[in-house]
């Protein structure tokens, strides 16, 4: 055994069920457990934070599963960060891993445990040392300062460390995945505060921080232009949750049939969206992940990514990969052709980096057209007409998961760069993810409902 498994093997883990099925029960609490901890830990302060120069990147912060200024400021940026990393190592065949033996898994998951404890060592540092979470200003140059930057590193790690660990704990003992979960539960709390709150505004006291709220007031007020704003908000949230949900339940369905069994047989649904949420996180994280940095390198008097005013890009790479908003402007009667050259280069972005990471994606988590006609073919199932041969099902597949993968991918995209382009609430990336991956959830938890009924479907269901 290499000094690269032996590290791999002492690797803390989280244990998987002894039983081979969990029931739904059993997968609801651990899920619910889970979130309870990281809404708690999201209200637990850095000890000794002084300057919290991300406070201000709601945005960013919705985007990456975190909250700024506390415990779990890094949310899951480090887990997809190290994820887009490898899949670009394995994609581009500098590194290679034979997903399908036990052993290749293994050093898979292996590789990318290592991978995440790095990132999350990584930007914890980025984020002190940087100056994004500091401690406190008249401590600079005492050994006070250091020794608290050091212990903020220590509490970032931590906090790091744990969202890791609930992340596998989810994806083995409750439903979805952790990374997908807490993205949900932030922007849930976003659109909820969004909203609905009766708040007054930070930046406009005279009016409320919830758009409905804020309707009101405003048309009471005989401000045309705050409730044009307020309004058109509140119709692209409910615009993007309609597409979202329809373009989720578009799906292809192939025929298969039980080869001794006659009049017998099920559909194989391969959804429009085939790689469902994850390219559209793997381009959110990255984009938030290019916003902090290049903020990072400012203060750090390095401003190589772009400089801001404020905490709204002005300049460079940071600007471009920066969503305008259109509609605001609109409304504002303040739009202008470079408006309207900015909005297509950020939406280009995000269709390409999705078609990109999509086929990663399936080439690397066994969504491919072999591993698919492997699973059909260990099912006992095959095309009718067809014969039963592993490389004819394979071809046929390929029919449809080629296509689908690359369609999927650039229709998911262009619904995160409209959703961000119209001003939506809770940000329009942050809400298209959510309604997918609560769509997603939903079908797991019917799924394992109706295998909790019905045994005799789990047969239909691997």
């Amino acid at each position: 055994m290499g000094l690269f498994e032996k590290v791999i093997s002492y690797l803390p883990e989280v244990a998987r069920p002894t039983q081979r099925r969990l029931s739904f029960k059993e997968k609801l609490k651990w899920t619910a457990i889970c979130l309870v901890i990281f809404y708690a830990m999201g209200l637990i302060p850095l000890f000794g934070l002084g300057q919290n120069a991300l406070q201000q990147f709601e945005y960013l912060s919705i985007i990456l599963g975190a909250q700024f200024g506390s415990i779990v400021s890094l949310g899951i940026g480090p887990l997809v960060t190290a994820s887009i990393v490898l899949q670009l190592l394995n994609g581009s065949g500098l590194v290679k891993f034979d997903q399908t033996t036990h052993e290749g898994r293994r050093r898979f998951q292996g590789t990318q445990k290592i991978m995440n404890i790095g990132f999350i060592i990584f930007e914890a540092c980025i984020y002190v040392f940087m100056g994004g979470l500091a401690p406190p200003a008249e401590l600079v140059g005492t050994a006070m300062f250091f020794h608290l930057e050091l212990f903020l590193v220590f509490q970032l790690f931590l906090g790091g460390i744990l969202i890791m660990f609930m992340d596998e704990l989810i994806s083995k003992w409750g439903f979805g995945s952790g990374i997908s979960l807490f993205i949900v539960a932030n922007v849930a709390q976003e659109i909820f505060t969004r909203a609905l709150s009766p708040m007054p505004s930070p930046t406009n006291p005279g009016i409320a921080t919830g758009a409905i709220p804020a309707l009101f007031q405003s048309l009471a007020a005989g401000d045309a232009v705050t409730a044009g704003l307020e309004l058109a908000a509140v119709i692209a949230t409910i615009a993007v949750f309609v597409i979202a949900v329809y373009t989720q339940a578009m799906k292809i369905e192939i025929p298969l049939s039980f080869g001794r069994v006659r009049g017998h047989g099920i559909r194989w649904p391969l959804a429009f969206i085939y790689t469902s949420n994850i390219p559209v996180i793997l381009v959110a994280a990255l984009l938030a992940n290019v916003q902090l940095f290049g903020k990072l390198l400012q203060n750090w008097g390095h401003p190589i990514l772009g400089t801001f005013v404020g905490n709204t890009p002005s300049s460079g790479l940071v600007s471009w990969l920066y969503s305008p908003d259109i509609v605001g402007k609109i409304i504002r009667g303040s739009i202008t052709l470079a408006d309207f050259g900015h909005a297509a280069v950020y939406m280009l972005f995000m269709i390409g980096g999705a078609v990109m990471f999509s086929v990663f994606w399936v080439q690397t988590s066994g969504m491919d057209a072999r591993s698919q006609a492997e699973k059909i073919m260990a099912s006992g199932l095959q095309i009718p007409g067809f014969r039963k041969d592993q490389r004819i099902l394979e071809k046929v597949l390929d029919r449809y998961i080629g296509p689908l993968t690359i369609m999927g991918a650039i229709a998911v995209g262009f619904l995160a760069a409209i959703a961000d382009l119209s001003g939506a609430l809770g940000h329009g990336t942050g809400i298209l993810l959510a309604v997918m991956i609560v769509y997603r959830m939903y079908e797991d938890i019917a799924k394992q409902h109706m295998m909790d009924m019905h045994p005799m479907m789990r047969k239909f269901m691997e």
